[in-house]
């Protein structure tokens, strides 16, 4: 359980750090549109840290780590969330600057930012599948 409140206390400070980046980067920069930059501290906040408190509430009541599914949860979550948000922050930063960039450069970072997603959302479906055990071991 202790392991699972200190990725969600990394998440939190990586997320309020975003918070700050955001407001005094733009703030530098006298920008004041929309940016994707704002956004990253939202995903690291809902993603990292409400998702492991969430987590070590389960695992208050099983060691989570005995569940095949659970290993792959936290391997390709962990991967996904913080791709996802840097991805976010280097589009923020090009938003914010008003760097034009190439097609291709734009492709790669939505295409980067997307494998982040997707490995968010696959890393989703294996924690849903543990959870799952969880509840049903507890049923029998």
């Amino acid at each position: 359980m202790k392991k699972y409140l200190n990725i969600s206390l990394i998440y939190a400070i990586l997320a309020m750090a975003g918070g700050v980046f955001y407001r005094e980067f733009t703030k530098l920069n006298g920008f004041t549109g929309v940016t994707v930059l704002g956004k990253a501290h939202t995903h690291l906040f809902l993603l990292g840290m409400i998702v492991f408190l969430i987590v070590a509430l389960f695992a208050a009541q099983k060691d989570l780590r005995t569940i095949k599914s659970f290993r792959a949860f936290m391997w390709i979550y962990n991967i996904g969330v913080p791709l996802t948000a840097i991805m976010m922050v280097v589009r923020g930063i090009t938003q914010v600057l008003d760097i034009s960039i190439s097609t291709g450069a734009s492709a790669a970072i939505s295409g980067i930012a997307g494998i982040g997603h997707i490995l968010t959302g696959l890393g989703i479906v294996f924690l849903i599948l543990s959870l799952k055990k969880v509840a049903q071991d507890r049923l029998k």
